[in-house]
């Protein structure tokens, strides 16, 4: 079976499976005897429509339900051979991707490569299964819905996004959850489960050669898409002006996010906006934590940029203590950002803001699991490079580019709004 060597690049290798376009990242990290396991696939809730919401995190519950080869009525469920390896195992779906996972001992990574490439093409969509997994899933979703802030933000997304499919929920609307047929949820998986719709990541203790002959031996058989996978061509228009709700529901602290549209994760200023989140909200020490919470105005503040395949969105949250007025959080929050524009960040609040993000990724990077999630993740929205990059991207930051990128991004009319009112106070 034939690879081809892509390219090698601090210490990662990227193969092309010829035979059916798999794409292969190979890490060695030989700290101790351990070895995971990844496998990609560009899909998420961003392939997804009205009427079929959700389709790709209820078929990713789907994929735990076993093939002919790994079932409970054969005693080789896929939990149970995975736990008696000692395996960290489990997957998770966003907007841009679905992802599978394994971290397990070295000499039982055959294990992990058989089950994922068994699982691609061969797992069972069945009625029954369906049906089960359905109330698992509205039972996460019901759990979420007592969440004030995760129903705020659910909302802004969906206030932000009125064309892109960025505005439909990852867990997807309840009543396309309840209502979508297995016929849908088999169908999204023949369009889209296939090697050349996908990423295999290995990272930690193995011998390279080895990997490959492995994975040459389980997904060589896999034919690719009879089909090209369907791109996704749906764009989000330019925002004209200020987007404000309220959401009045039960609940204790007021609250508010505000979101801005920033571009995607491929973007040159996708470093400048992590730099800048964490010059706002990153510890005791940031400029939203200063004004809010040490002024007792706030009990809990947040600030993320947002990248993705597609153009996403920079946050602000705030939790209100109960004795401040929305108004005048929102009047704090937008003279931090005022200030943003004029004035440069000082050396001291650069140097701090890229010492956490750089220190988060050392610790993120300090096992092979951490490897392989954020491998994963960058391929996922641009391309595995950026993870060997970023480091060296958030260090060239200046703040110029800080003051820039404020002044393009946080203007009146690119902004969206939502207040959580408790409605007791509501009433």
């Amino acid at each position: 079976m034939t690879f081809t060597k892509i390219t090698e690049y601090e210490g990662i290798t990227e193969y092309k499976l010829e035979a059916n376009g798999l794409k292969v990242l190979l890490a060695p990290r030989r700290a101790a005897p351990v070895v995971a396991l990844m496998v990609v696939y560009r899909v998420g809730s961003r392939n997804e429509a009205v009427g079929h919401t959700g389709a790709t995190h209820l078929l990713e519950h789907m994929l735990f339900k076993g093939t002919p080869t790994y079932n409970k009525k054969n005693g080789t469920q896929i939990a149970a051979v995975l736990q008696k390896q000692g395996a960290v195992y489990n997957a998770d779906t966003w907007f841009d991707r679905t992802r599978y996972y394994e971290m397990l001992p070295s000499d039982q990574l055959e294990l992990a490569v058989h089950l994922e490439a068994d699982r691609m093409r061969n797992s069972f969509i069945a009625d029954s299964d369906r049906q089960s997994e359905m109330t698992v899933v509205r039972n996460e979703m019901e759990r979420g819905e007592n969440e004030p802030s995760r129903i705020l933000d659910e909302r802004v997304w969906a206030m932000a996004f009125r064309e892109h499919p960025y505005h439909h929920p990852t867990i997807g609307w309840r009543s396309d959850v309840e209502g979508m047929p297995t016929s849908q949820l088999k169908e999204f998986y023949d369009v889209y489960y296939h090697p050349n719709n996908a990423t295999a990541i290995v990272v930690g203790d193995f011998d390279e050669q080895t990997a490959l002959d492995l994975i040459a031996k389980h997904f060589g058989a896999v034919p690719a898409s009879p089909q090209p996978i369907p791109p996704m061509y749906t764009t989000e228009p330019k925002q004209e002006g200020e987007i404000r709700f309220k959401l009045r529901r039960a609940g204790q602290l007021g609250l508010i996010e505000m979101a801005w549209h920033i571009p995607e994760a491929t973007h040159a200023d996708t470093a400048t906006l992590s730099v800048l989140d964490h010059v706002l909200s990153a510890g005791v020490t940031s400029r939203l934590y200063q004004a809010l919470v040490e002024t007792q105005l706030a009990v809990d503040e947040s600030a993320q940029a947002f990248q993705f395949v597609d153009p996403g969105l920079f946050t602000i949250d705030v939790t209100i203590r109960p004795e401040s007025s929305h108004e005048a959080v929102e009047e704090v929050v937008l003279a931090e950002l005022e200030k943003l524009k004029v004035e440069d960040v000082t050396e001291s609040e650069m140097q701090k803001a890229k010492n956490i993000i750089l220190t988060q990724m050392i610790f993120l990077r300090d096992s092979p699991f951490g490897v392989v999630s954020a491998l994963g993740e960058s391929e996922a929205v641009a391309d595995w490079k950026l993870y060997a990059n970023l480091p060296k991207m958030v260090e060239a930051v200046t703040a110029a580019d800080i003051r820039r990128v404020a002044n393009t991004y946080f203007t009146e009319d690119n902004r969206t709004v939502g207040w959580f009112i408790p409605k007791e106070d509501a009433e």
